[in-house]
């Protein structure tokens, strides 16, 4: 076997970093895409898989945030440890003079306090072997660096890992357009995941602002990658990059049954409609998904499916009565959506309760820094206690 079939096919560790609530569903996306050795962590993944694995996670994954290989790990007591053994990786293997770097560190240790300082730390170890070796250094850069350093330090223990994503994978880079509080597009893929929505029936989210949760759900349905909208990946700089693997990989196709029910949405705010259009068809799904301008409160219904929705929240959008918006939410579910599941994530439970129906499930998920609350509601025609 020749050196690049060898470095295709050679198995090495990986982390895939996912919000809060989302590991359940993100181990089993790395299982539908062949990854071995799945362990969840604390808002990650950790798998194993070759070259191709990684490319596949980058380019497939909904719900990672992005996709780490880790390159050593050490215990170091101080810091006079800590430079000598970022010192001892060999960096000729991962960075070029004439490319650029950035390093970012996560400290949760008594003696690395300063997450900054980390980093500082670890640039001045990587400068010092490069002005050794060739007498000058690569330059930094923390916008859009050739090379993406992360290290993770937990007490004594340092974990350095380079990311091979580059720019989050939430930014699929098919929203041109926003509104205030627009949903993160990994949430929302996660959020629809996690209703249970077999793409066997209507989705429906009917204050669908910029249309993230409508692009997801028809990425699903029909079998869409979530990388097929990016410019770039950070993996695609580096130097072993296999540009004829990748293109392998973006040619694969799920074997995903034909898509015959209806995405919609609507939203009483022009702005957020009109933003929901640009959006939907930079994804190129303008004859898949339909939105409109409609009041939720006015809309009538015509086939049975699942809603999944965020509405106002209260901290950064403010309708007049958030309790009682609530009750007029659940009100409305009761009356004209009988036979459908609805999902509603919301960060006030208290204004939640107002909806006036026993949530079958609640899972808690967060939203930018927000807490959040993810509620299942079945409803029923007529009372629960008939349905039985």
């Amino acid at each position: 076997m020749n050196n690049k079939l060898e470095n295709r096919s050679a198995s090495f560790n990986m982390v895939a970093k996912t919000f809060a609530g989302l590991e359940d569903v993100l181990a089993k996306e790395l299982d539908a895409i062949g990854a071995k050795n799945i362990k969840k962590l604390n808002r990650a993944v950790s798998f194993t898989g070759d070259k191709a694995m990684m490319y596949r996670a980058n380019y497939w994954l909904r719900t990672a945030l992005c996709i780490l290989k880790p390159i050593a790990e050490f215990d170091a007591k101080d810091e006079d440890t800590y430079y000598k053994e970022i010192g001892r990786i060999d960096w000729d293997e991962y960075l070029t003079l004439d490319q650029t770097f950035a390093i970012s560190a996560t400290t949760h240790s008594s003696i690395f306090t300063h997450s900054q300082y980390a980093s500082l730390k670890a640039k001045d170890a990587i400068a010092d072997q490069f002005r050794r070796r060739k007498g000058k250094r690569p330059n930094v850069d923390t916008e859009n660096p050739d090379l993406r350093i992360e290290i993770h330090i937990a007490e004594k223990h340092v974990t350095v890992l380079l990311n091979s994503s580059g720019e989050p994978l939430f930014k699929r880079g098919y929203r041109q357009a926003s509104v205030k509080a627009p949903i993160n597009e990994v949430l929302a893929a996660g959020m629809i995941m996690l209703s249970g929505w077999n793409c066997k029936s209507d989705f429906l989210d009917p204050m669908c602002g910029s249309g993230t949760l409508l692009i997801e759900a028809a990425m699903m349905a029909y079998g869409i990658a979530p990388g097929t909208y990016r410019s770039e990946f950070a993996f695609e700089k580096w130097s072993d990059f296999d540009a004829e693997l990748f293109a392998d990989i973006t040619e694969e196709t799920p074997d995903v049954p034909p898509f015959e029910h209806t995405i919609s949405g609507s939203d009483i705010a022009p702005g957020a409609v009109k933003a929901a259009e640009i959006n939907i068809k930079a994804a190129f799904l303008n004859k898949k998904v339909s939105v409109s301008l409609h009041n939720f409160f006015d809309l009538r219904p015509k086939n049975i499916g699942t809603i999944v929705t965020n509405p106002p929240y209260g901290e950064r959008l403010q309708p007049n009565d958030l309790s009682i918006f609530y009750q007029k939410i659940g009100d409305k579910l009761k009356l004209d959506f009988p036979g459908y599941v609805a999902w509603i994530i919301g960060s006030n439970p208290e204004c939640m309760k107002f909806i006036g129906l026993h949530p079958e499930q609640k899972i808690k998920l967060y939203n930018g820094q927000l807490e959040c609350s993810f509620r299942k509601y079945s409803l029923y025609d007529g009372s629960k206690k008939d349905q039985r």
